[in-house]
């Protein structure tokens, strides 16, 4: 991914009002980050909001950010649960459903979609090896790593294709 500039971010938002991606907090690493090749999309959660999440994806040399909500809730420790997006599990909370309004009139209507995602965001950096999950977090693939970051960006674009349609 590119690095982002706060510009590109509030820009970027397609299922929230330019009012909400004008006043949404940024991360808080942002100027500090230096991982930007690892990252296949940029995600955070609002501190104020715990339930709040944002990310952003490029897509086809477009930004599109999604604002998210997390469901909240006890999802058990002993249950391990699978992120879509990155096939990585985790036991307890590791995994949350986040759901974003659609864009256009059916978000404004109330539709939204939903994702299982890794409650942390990070599904980038695991799927690399960057971060490493709870002992089986991540299954022995045949797959390499590049083909697992393929997979990973193809089942982002495809939550993002639900946004739109």
């Amino acid at each position: 991914m590119k690095p982002l500039t706060e510009h590109d971010i509030r820009t970027s938002f397609v299922n929230c009002s330019k009012g909400e991606a004008k006043r949404l907090p940024l991360p808080k690493n942002l100027a500090d980050l230096d991982h930007w090749d690892d990252l296949d999309f940029l995600g955070w959660f609002d501190l104020s909001a715990p339930d709040r999440r944002y990310l952003i994806i490029e897509r086809a040399d477009e930004l599109v950010g999604l604002s998210l909500r997390s469901a909240s809730g006890n999802r058990g420790f002993l249950r391990r649960s699978l992120c879509s997006p990155c096939l990585t599990t985790h036991p307890g909370s590791g995994i949350s459903l986040m759901t974003a309004p659609k864009a256009g009139p059916a978000g404004r209507e109330g539709n939204s979609v939903g994702l299982y995602i890794c409650a942390d965001l990070d599904c980038s950096l695991y799927v690399r090896g960057r971060k490493k999950a709870a002992p089986g977090g991540r299954i022995e693939e045949s797959l390499t790593v590049e083909q697992q970051i393929e997979r990973l960006r193809g089942n982002l674009d495809a939550f993002v294709e639900r946004v739109f349609h």
